[in-house]
């Protein structure tokens, strides 16, 4: 007789180091987030405030690098194709260590977040697509609309005090990460209009020696750096964008622990690199990328124009619709069930939140419509007015469910036997509930001691006062 199986969980609870993981790394990106955030304000206001005249424009566009390397470009280009390398490398460990490590080396687990990440891209894309085919409008920007940007995303958590339980920010996070891969995917495969084979060659060739090396276990950053380094320029110059070699060695690295080893050298190099990414390079990309010019015909044209509307209801909408119908879909016909801490309303909150999307679709923006100065500013003021309606609508949202997201934590995190590891990860163990019961009998023992000590002056106090009344008036 074999026993059935019980039916799997939608958003069950995590394993304890998977929950550490996603805490101390969601910890960075919160941190990084609201870096993200004040360097957009500030990027807007240079962008807007007369007293500064074209200052924005200036610096951004001012040029710097070695021009026989093909290294001339502006501080803004730099910012776009150099500093976000920094960011794909740090997204390309993840996604490494998600593969070997995390959620996704389970395929019945890894279902999930990539239904939910490729329906949470297609959806948006299919919107834009419609918007503009009925609109007459350019389908040029269709992936503009198609990232989750989990930075300004766990920044707007943060900014509004709302906490989700670990299981949904596991999901938020991995949901980012695999969106991540795909826009590399299509940022590689639809925006690389002409190679240059030489140069693509000898990037190749430096991603082998970078491998090797990694196999061979050497060490010293002194080797790696300037070997990334120059990776990185021969990528740029082949005309496949920069960024994919950022990516590329994140994947390289071994994210598996071996004997004697507390963390696996993926894991620690992410370690170091993720606070530069996501507290210099991202929001250094978001302060020469997000100086949108802000005018009332601008405004207009956001929800006027098809390209500008597209990526508008690409975001708000595509993202909510997609996500929330890919994970509906999985859990439907893999006969999952939703955890029975957490409502669809949840899910439902959260993927209005995925509608996000700022730095990766900032760049994407960029690439779609190079050339077109006017066109690309407009695309960006949809992308920030998208992002800020997602987060409005996301904030709402989870604010009707708070009271239980709070609760949830609490229990998440209570630790009654002061032992560092939440009870609620220990309730098989027998030594957990022996320890426990002697803590229960302290406290025990420690309110009989009082209830005796109180009675006693109870009884003391008693007496006196009726000693005083058997004496004369």
């Amino acid at each position: 007789m074999t026993v059935p199986r019980p039916a799997r969980k939608v958003f069950a609870r995590l394993s304890l180091p998977e929950r550490n993981f996603v805490a101390d790394a969601l910890r960075t990106e919160t941190v990084g987030g609201v870096l993200l955030l004040v360097a957009a304000v500030i990027a807007l206001i240079w962008a807007n405030l007369p007293v500064l005249g074209n200052s924005y424009e200036t610096v951004s566009d001012f040029h710097i690098g070695p021009a026989a390397l093909g290294l001339d470009l502006s501080i803004a280009h730099w910012a776009a194709d150099g500093l976000l390398a920094i960011f794909f490398f740090v997204a390309g460990i993840e996604l490494k260590r998600e593969l070997v490590a995390g959620d996704l080396r389970d395929p019945r687990a890894a279902v999930l977040p990539v239904v939910a990440a490729l329906c949470g891209m297609a959806a948006p894309a299919l919107v834009y697509s419609l918007t503009n085919v009925l609109g007459g409008g350019s389908l040029a920007g269709w992936a503009v609309p198609t990232a989750t940007d989990i930075a300004f995303a766990l920044a707007v958590l943060a900014v509004i005090g709302t906490s989700l339980p670990s299981a949904l920010r596991a999901f938020l996070l991995t949901l980012a990460v695999v969106d991540d891969l795909f826009a590399i995917l299509i940022i590689a495969i639809f925006f690389t209009s002409s190679i240059n084979f030489a140069a693509l060659g000898g990037a190749v060739v430096g991603l082998g020696v970078f491998w090797l090396l990694l196999h061979k276990g050497v060490r010293g950053w002194y080797i790696y750096v300037p070997l990334a380094l120059v990776v990185w320029a021969l990528m740029y110059n082949s005309g496949v964008h920069a960024t994919i070699a950022g990516v590329a060695m994140g994947l390289m690295l071994r994210c598996s622990t071996r004997k004697g080893e507390e963390h696996s050298p993926g894991e620690h190099i992410e370690h170091l690199v993720r606070p530069l990414s996501a507290g210099l390079a991202v929001p250094l990309f978001a302060l020469f990328s997000a100086g949108v010019v802000v005018s009332g015909s601008v405004l207009g044209d956001v929800f006027t124009k098809p390209e500008t509307l597209g990526v508008v209801l690409g975001l708000v909408v595509g993202k909510m619709v997609g996500i929330f119908g890919g994970t509906w879909l999985t859990a439907r016909f893999t006969r999952a069930s939703l955890s029975d801490d957490l409502e669809w309303a949840d899910v439902f909150a959260v993927a209005s939140l995925a509608g996000i999307g700022f730095t990766v679709s900032l760049l994407i923006g960029e690439l779609a419509f190079e050339g077109d100065a006017a066109m690309t500013d407009e695309i960006k003021a949809a992308v920030l007015a998208g992002s800020l309606t997602a987060a409005l609508i996301a904030t709402v949202l989870l604010k009707i469910r708070n009271a239980k997201y709070r609760r949830l934590c609490e229990a998440e995190d209570r630790d009654d036997d002061l032992d560092g590891i939440p009870d609620i990860y220990e309730d098989d163990d027998p030594a957990y509930h022996l320890r426990m019961a002697e803590i229960y009998d302290r406290k025990a023992a420690e309110h009989r001691r009082l209830a005796e000590v109180r009675a006693a002056e109870l009884a003391e106090v008693g007496g006196g006062a009726g000693d005083e009344g058997d004496g004369p008036a």
